[in-house]
């Protein structure tokens, strides 16, 4: 898990200086430290209260690794605008394809469940109930921060819809 956080945040970084780079700003970033510190204290408290003997609950190791692959859907169908802040570029396409034409913020509803998820396969509830407590809470601010950046192009991108014209309808006899 460590290493592949450490890949993410990497790729992260790289898309955040390339969208910076073509004009994107950031939004929000008071409390991105706040989700570096519950993501680094979560994998932390799962390796310090889970004795190495223990057995995991195998299913739910399967439902993490399930959830390892909507991951990756979520940052391949971003692609270059994928990011662990929030960077709005001016003009970029909202993304709707992928995860996001069934549900909205795909990453945070795979993050809430990983949280849960991992904790929960090493039987640490108390782990698995406070980090969700805390996601929750950060989740919150974060959404709001981020359909506030992205409302002007949401706005820009629809289309009024069309209008369907009443015709009279003709009997046949």
């Amino acid at each position: 898990m460590v290493i592949q956080r450490l890949a993410e945040l990497g790729l992260a970084a790289r898309n955040t200086r390339r969208l910076l780079a073509r004009g994107g700003r950031e939004v929000g970033a008071g409390h991105y430290p706040l989700f570096i510190l519950l993501h680094a204290s979560w994998l932390v408290a799962i390796a310090a209260a889970t004795p190495l003997r223990t057995q995991p609950f195998w299913p739910l190791i399967g439902v993490f690794a399930v959830l390892q692959l909507l991951r990756v859907w979520v940052i391949a169908t971003l692609g270059p605008y994928w990011t662990t802040r929030v960077i709005t570029l001016d003009g970029a396409p909202v993304v709707r394809s992928g995860p996001y034409r069934f549900v909205r913020h795909p990453n945070y509803w795979v993050v809430t469940a990983e949280i849960a998820v991992l904790p929960l396969a090493f039987h640490d509830w108390a782990i698995a109930f406070v980090w969700s407590i805390l996601n929750a809470l950060l989740l919150r601010r974060r959404i709001r921060v981020e359909t506030a950046a992205l409302a002007p192009r949401s706005r820009s991108e629809r289309t009024p819809s069309p209008r369907i014209e009443s015709t009279p309808f003709k009997h046949r006899r």
